[in-house]
């Protein structure tokens, strides 16, 4: 019998540098070497067949087009797929499946426009697998694990801070008080950080159900739907939420928490999952 580890896909492990160095004028007329992000194009080709190309940072390309493909709804699981090969050389991810993705030209015929940045479309209808999805009824998030969380945030090294112009995305593990982050991901969109995580998941044998999403970019219905479509029932944001957003989350029973920073939030679905500790908060508060 063939165990669940040895069906998981082989992931070439390519790497590329996630910043470049540039010359620019300052304010004093200086001329000074900055950081910025390396964007860079991926091509995805599934079983030779050209799919996407991807603008992306390149922090963790393979894991990258593994939950790009899950998101899409192209592939059900990490198990469909044989191996991922990324060639920066090229700009090429080559993607073998176990036994090929069906009706492919008719999943990927239609587009749907996004407001992602770094991806700017989708594949088939957003909302086709909404009404399938249902998150577990008992998972919550405390006031102080939402602080703790905020705080991992803030105190991490990161590209944005050397850098700028990039997005980041996360996923914790709240059965702890103080909630473990598991991965850091930062892209150039929001939604290639989310992709990411999706393919982490995917490869690894956890439980999704116990688990906190964490962006620095806006609550979009997409960032929800992707957010359920990995079984997270808690999603905390930097930015807020847009309506669309809001309508997903509440027929989904996402809990939708925004205008996260410091101390400050606002918890905009499924507020009973979220147990409150006002005594935590900084009084009087301004705003």
């Amino acid at each position: 019998m063939v165990s669940t580890t040895e069906l998981l896909p082989y992931l070439s492990r390519a790497h590329a540098p996630l910043t470049c160095e540039v010359s620019v004028v300052n304010e004093y007329g200086e001329q000074i070497s900055v950081s910025i992000p390396a964007e860079r194009a991926l091509t995805v080709y599934v079983d030779k067949r050209e799919l996407v190309t991807l603008m992306t940072l390149g922090a963790y390309p393979e894991l990258l087009v593994l939950g790009y493909l899950r998101n899409q709804r192209l592939v059900k699981s990490a198990h469909d797929i044989e191996s991922i090969t990324v060639d920066w050389g090229v700009g090429a991810a080559a993607v073998k499946t176990r036994c090929g993705i069906a009706d492919i030209e008719e999943k990927t015929s239609k587009r749907v426009v996004t407001t992602g940045c770094g991806q700017g479309s989708v594949f088939g209808g957003l909302m086709d697998e909404v009404d399938q999805i249902k998150l577990p009824p008992d998972a919550h998030i405390t006031q102080s694990q939402l602080y703790a969380l905020v705080n991992t945030i803030r105190l991490k090294e990161t590209t944005y801070k050397s850098a700028g112009s990039v997005h980041a995305c996360a996923l914790f593990d709240a059965t702890l008080q103080d909630p473990e982050m598991l991965i850091f991901v930062e892209d150039v969109g929001r939604h290639n950080a989310i992709d990411t995580i999706a393919g982490w998941l995917s490869m690894q044998a956890v439980e999704p159900a116990n688990k906190i999403f964490y962006t620095t970019g806006r609550l979009t219905s997409e960032m929800v739907i992707k957010s359920a479509q990995m079984g997270v029932p808690i999603v905390t944001s930097r930015s807020g939420i847009t309506q669309m957003g809001h309508q997903v989350a509440q027929s989904v029973g996402l809990c939708a928490i925004g205008r996260a920073t410091n101390k400050r939030f606002v918890c905009y679905t499924s507020m009973q999952r979220l147990l409150l500790q006002p005594g935590l908060a900084t009084w009087p508060h301004a705003r």
